[in-house]
């Protein structure tokens, strides 16, 4: 079992940078492949980046691919995102969430077992 917590939302122009993190407790976090999911208002939430449990292997939506990196510091118990180069339509709530079921994480938000509150990002014009 594992606690999320996200930080590092905010309000940026576009082309602007944030980046997110994600502490989470306990001593199980390195066994739990970790994705990051949006929800925009009236959107399906969606998967943005996932990592696989020693941060070998990672997955980028296609929308975001290029421009967000998704790491690991299992030693922290730490999930980052770094999200360059951001424009209007990457406004929505990003959360963090754990998949206890695969390594590699998996892209249907319903596989995931724990999960952050989330973290409001939004870009202006």
């Amino acid at each position: 079992q594992v606690q999320l917590v996200e930080s590092g939302g905010g309000l940026v122009q576009a082309g602007g940078s944030l980046r997110l993190s994600c502490a989470a407790s306990g001593r199980t976090f390195s066994t739990y492949a970790m994705g990051w999911f949006r929800q925009a208002p009236g959107k399906e939430r969606e998967v943005v980046a996932r990592i696989s449990r020693g941060g070998l292997s990672t997955y980028y939506s296609d929308s975001v691919k290029g421009r967000f990196t998704i790491s690991r510091d299992n030693a922290e118990n730490t999930l980052y995102l770094q999200m360059n180069s951001l424009k209007p339509k990457d406004t929505a709530v990003y959360l963090c969430a754990a998949d206890r079921g695969s390594p590699v994480g998996r892209s249907n938000y319903r596989s995931y077992d724990y999960w952050g509150q989330g973290t409001q990002v939004t870009v202006s014009s």
